[in-house]
């Protein structure tokens, strides 16, 4: 082989890698810089380090990629603590995607809604192609819903971040992806099934739970005969851990959650309600694929356990206690499980 049929060789190679690459990471001031001067519209998933891109948002990515081409459609990944441009998005505990077409802001969508995201990403993709073709003026926008009050940072007097905060004033619920689910390779289309049946994903962990963990949040089962095996198979592999809310409908997010999940044997969720998750993926106790708290007195007590590190504001709502509660509560509903044993859901 000559060496300009190896040079044409690796470029194409290069190239195939570059169209293999779904999500371009913008780590670099000069990067961002390039991405704004790029041809079409570019959908920004703005991350934090501690809690990584937005995973459920992918497969969607992949489809309309499919769907419409990479001629005009890019994604890219930037973490907020990288580049000072997106010092405003540090500590936001919730997805932002932000959408650039000719190097300006024409719109954000926050949350892992995919239905919100799909239309946003198509209306604005044909309002940019409208502008190529037609040579008409782009709708910049500017995200007013930055503010020091409004993020998920909260910040005292002399401007320093405190602890995390989930700000959303609807109420909330624990959510688990249960390790034989995630070992499956279903926790993507779980989450997606999720956002699907009108729940936001307001925050999502992937990680490992420890023994101890396992045997605090079981401690009401410690006396049963399944508590070693439950224990066992919580502490086998990752799991996803979500902070759910409710975005449509009356019903409690609790209620709803427990309600969408079905009953906790997968063999009586089948029989009874074969469209539950439980029914779809769980196999046999203690494998359901799913975990939901039992109540909200419950819910309060599990999120207490599992994200210690965020700050929530207790304030009432006519569905009972929103998912805003104060560090000093967050502390007491520690205590509170300590003394009183774990959550109660299955």
């Amino acid at each position: 082989m000559t060496t300009v049929a190896r040079s044409r060789r690796t470029r194409a190679m290069g190239s195939r890698k570059k169209e293999a690459a779904l999500q371009v990471n913008i780590s670099t001031q000069e990067l961002w810089e390039e991405m704004l001067s790029s041809k079409g519209l570019t959908v920004v998933d703005v991350y934090q380090g501690w809690c990584g891109p937005c995973k459920p948002a992918v497969s969607l990515f992949q489809k309309l990629r499919l769907e419409v081409g990479p001629d005009l459609l890019h994604f890219a990944l930037a973490e907020a603590d990288s580049l000072d441009v997106l010092n405003k998005y540090r500590g936001r505990c919730e997805p932002t995607f932000l959408f650039y077409a000719g190097g300006e802001l024409v719109a954000v969508v926050r949350g892992a809604n995919a239905p919100l995201l799909q239309k946003t990403i198509l209306d604005q993709l044909e309002a940019e192609k409208q502008v190529l073709a037609e040579g008409g003026e782009r709708k910049a926008i500017k995200d007013e819903a930055l503010s020091d009050e409004d993020g998920c940072l909260s910040r005292g007097k002399d401007g320093r971040a405190d602890e995390d905060v989930v700000s959303s004033e609807k109420t909330c619920t624990l959510a688990i992806i249960k390790p034989d689910a995630v070992v499956h390779g279903k926790a993507d289309e779980i989450m997606v099934k999720i956002q699907e049946a009108g729940f936001d994903i307001l925050t999502s962990e992937e990680r490992t739970m420890t023994e101890a963990e396992m045997r605090l949040f079981y401690q009401h089962r410690a006396g049963e005969e399944a508590f070693e095996k439950l224990v066992r198979h919580m502490c086998s592999g990752p799991s996803h851990l979500l902070i759910l809310t409710r975005t449509e409908g009356a019903e409690d997010v609790v209620t709803a959650w427990r309600d969408f999940m079905g009953p906790c044997d997968p063999h009586v969720a089948r029989r009874e309600q074969p469209e539950s998750l439980r029914a779809q993926y769980g196999t046999e106790m203690p494998c359901n694929a799913v975990h939901g708290s039992r109540d909200r007195e419950d819910a309060n007590k599990e999120l207490a356990l599992l994200f210690p590190n965020f700050r929530f504001t207790d304030t009432e709502t006519p569905q009972g206690k929103s998912c805003r509660q104060s560090w000093p509560l967050l502390k007491r509903n520690v205590w509170l499980l300590l003394v009183l044993g774990g959550g109660r859901g299955c």
